[in-house]
């Protein structure tokens, strides 16, 4: 039970209040410091009597946010008040209008912006993703409304502890799906693994420990190689009268799992599992002279491998990152990555869009307008897409987000950023969207090559046109970026748009007559019962007779069933602390499903994208015409599914599995020798006596690859099939495969 001492609070709130101040990215004037007291005094009025869940005084949060935004965002002194009183509108009896007179229409337009945001962020909207849409939508108001709300959800993350298990793992699916990718997108890499790592301790508990545990047990022996390595660089570097330091990190735990996933490898096969990072101090004159300095002396001690450069500075990421990159073979022949960058870049790293408008002038940046270009290319998306769905547009917004660049040049030698991916077409919307919609073909290379061409860095477009061109359907199967995807959209709505009116007000009178009110939610459901992408396509497909009286009928009779099934599993969840999160196991008695806190027997099917079986930590998901799907918490859909229709999952777990078996794929592979089939047969077969469905195995040149399909009955005996096996002679690694 917290103990309330307000005396000691006072005190607190003060400390953390100082502390704040003093931690700025920004230097503040007299007049900067008397803007965010105001703010502050402001900020704790309106919150003291308001508590957290953990008990402390709200005004904690608002300061931590404050704290955020001033030290490891970098923003000055309008963002640091508006964070402060971020809350204030949403949870307080204070309006926006009372925020204007008291500090301007600016403050307070960011703040009407945060408190939009923070709205729908408690709603349970039938697509969760419109929520999105909002948050996009204030990126054309202030940029600075996105990264306070990036720093809100950053401390939202840190103090996850408090809320229950169900909650933990929207919020942390939310992060995952959109506040990363945003920070990521807005250069700050830092945060954006914070974030990323905190969601994984959230959604996949067992792997998140699994990999901190691997790394607190080899930080020995990586420290030790670390400065190993630094004193053999150093040496060199300060030969040749240079001013630097070096750093070594580990990878994030989110990188590393993401990688073992991805590669099908255990933690000791990543091999790049830290990186080393010299930061030096220049002018702006000698700023890239240098780096490529420092790359030689590193390359002189050490080989490097080619295919691992990645040169940033000559040509820096969209988001601005600039750094060199190279891979080179250390001591005891470990691969090592190296970071060369300057005291700049490496701002710019850690603030992103701070310290790359601080450092605007006296540098020569060609690209220094990237992150307002980005900006102005959403706005464009967003103004363009005609349609109510949400999701599509989401969709559309992430494919820009963790892309790979490209580089590019227009005939007279412009440079020009893309994705890995785009084509001939894309490079057309990306110089003006009226060229892009006439386009007929290109010249790459001064080549005549189709719209469909895929571009590749290095290549000098040339766009051709005709006025009689428009946008065709096709055009979507081979564009990549979201600009030209949401204007070929919007250019073929515009077809669509003459029987949308019409279509709107049959179905308005359809539904009526099936004594059916119309409304959002019902048009929302309307479109996920016909599959429809958009509400247009709806209206479409009535004004043309697909849709008619017979199968609105059918719709309104699923529906029945479906809210049925929802009423029925609507309970809240008992929340039940246990810190890794585990399932308790009922060994060898684990046979049956059962859902909600009262364990209700339902019907159900096993979701074959992640193939659940007895022991896996599971969860339930409504859907719309096939009822409850059953999940493994770790599904490659579990982010998406909880972040856009948490109120449709339901919690779930075994109970039972005496009496049944489920198909499972394991992966063995090793060295080849005479006997090694029989030895695995014979033991699966006969020693642990379970039933093989198919085995089939490949060798080459002394090394075997197999895949077993077993009848397994639940993660018990799984254990001890892996366990077994990789005990066998020759077999170097065991592993069971997940279904992709």
């Amino acid at each position: 039970m917290y103990q309330i001492d307000l005396d000691k609070e006072a005190e607190e709130i003060a400390r953390r209040y100082k502390n704040m101040l003093r931690n700025t990215y920004r230097d503040l004037t007299e007049e900067n410091k008397i803007l965010i007291r105001k703010a502050f005094e402001l900020a704790k009025e309106a919150h003291k009597d308001q508590r957290r869940k953990t008990g402390e005084p709200y005004i904690y949060h608002p300061l931590a946010v404050a704290k955020i935004v001033a030290d490891e965002i970098g923003l000055g002194a309008t963002s640091i008040a508006c964070a402060l009183l971020h809350d204030v509108v949403e949870d307080t009896e204070y309006t926006l209008e009372d925020i204007e007179k008291m500090f301007g229409p600016k403050i307070a337009k960011i703040i009407d912006g945060l408190t939009k945001i923070s709205n729908v962020d408690h709603q349970n909207l039938s697509l969760q993703s419109e929520n999105y849409r909002k948050l996009l939508l204030t990126l054309s108001e202030d940029i600075r409304v996105i990264l306070i709300k990036i720093a809100d959800r950053l401390h939202n993350m840190r103090t996850l502890d408090s809320m229950k298990a169900s909650k933990q793992k929207k919020i942390a699916s939310e992060t995952t799906y959109i506040y990363a990718p945003l920070a990521h997108r807005m250069g700050l890499y830092v945060i954006k693994s914070e974030l990323e790592d905190l969601s994984l301790k959230y959604t996949d508990p067992d792997s998140y420990y699994f990999v901190v545990k691997k790394l607190e047990e080899t930080e020995k022996d990586r420290q030790r190689y670390i400065e190993e390595f630094t004193q053999i660089i150093s040496k060199r570097l300060q030969e040749e009268g240079l001013n630097f330091k070096i750093k070594g990190r580990h990878k994030s735990v989110f990188s590393i799992f993401k990688k073992m996933k991805k590669q099908n490898v255990s933690f000791e096969e990543v091999y790049d599992l830290f990186a080393i990072r010299v930061i030096y101090k220049s002018d702006s004159k000698n700023e890239k002279f240098l780096a490529w300095k420092i790359y030689s002396i590193v390359t002189d001690e050490f080989t490097p491998n080619p295919s691992r450069m990645r040169d940033w500075i000559t040509t820096p990421r969209s988001t601005g990152y600039e750094s060199l990159h190279v891979t080179v073979i250390g001591p005891e022949n470990k691969w090592v990555e190296v970071q060369i960058r300057s005291v700049r870049m490496d701002e710019i790293a850690e603030k992103g869009i701070a310290a790359h408008y601080k450092y605007k002038e006296g540098y020569k940046i060609e690209e220094d307008n990237q992150i307002e270009n980005w900006i102005a290319q959403v706005r464009e998306t967003i103004e363009n897409q005609t349609s109510t769905n949400a999701m599509e547009l989401l969709d559309d917004f992430k494919l820009n987000l963790y892309t790979k660049d490209i580089f590019v040049f227009t005939p007279n030698g412009d440079l020009k950023v893309l994705s890995v991916g785009a084509t001939a077409l894309d490079f057309a919307y990306s110089i003006h969207s009226n060229i892009g919609d006439h386009c007929l073909g290109a010249k790459v290379n001064n080549k005549l090559v189709p719209l469909s061409h895929l571009l590749k860095s290095g290549d000098q477009v040339e766009i051709l046109t005709s006025q009689n061109q428009k946008p065709k359907a096709d055009w979507l199967e081979f564009v990549s970026t979201s600009k030209a995807k949401s204007r070929i959209k919007a250019a073929l709505n515009i077809e669509k748009r003459k029987y949308t009116e019409e279509g709107k007000e049959l179905l308005i009178r359809k539904l009526r007559h099936l004594r059916v009110n119309f409304s959002d939610a019902e048009l929302n459901s309307i479109q996920k019962f016909f599959g429809a992408k958009t509400s247009h396509d709806i209206f479409y497909q009535v004004a043309i007779g697909l849709i008619d009286t017979k199968e609105l009928k059918k719709y309104i009779d699923s529906k029945g069933v479906f809210n049925n099934l929802l009423s029925r599993l609507r309970k809240r969840p008992t929340f039940i602390s246990n810190k890794e999160n585990i399932e308790p196991k009922e060994e060898g008695t684990l046979d049956m499903i059962v859902f909600g806190d009262d364990e209700k027997k339902l019907d159900y099917q096993l979701a074959q994208c992640c193939n659940p079986i007895p022991g896996d930590k599971i969860f339930g998901f409504v859907t719309i015409n096939k009822g409850i799907k059953v999940h493994k918490e770790t599904c490659p859909n579990a982010i998406d599914m909880r972040a856009n229709y948490d109120y449709r999952v339901i919690p779930a777990k075994w109970v039972n599995s005496a009496n049944r078996n489920f198909l499972i794929d394991i992966s063995i592979e090793g060295i080849d020798r005479k006997g090694i089939l029989n030895d695995i047969t014979n033991l699966v077969s006969h020693t642990l006596n379970i039933d093989v469905k198919k085995f089939t195995i490949n060798s080459d040149d002394g090394i075997f690859q197999g895949i077993l399909t077993l009848f397994i009955k639940n993660t018990v005996q799984l254990e001890e099939v892996l366990q077994k096996l990789q005990n066998l002679e020759g077999v170097a690694k065991v592993k069971r495969l997940e279904k992709k």
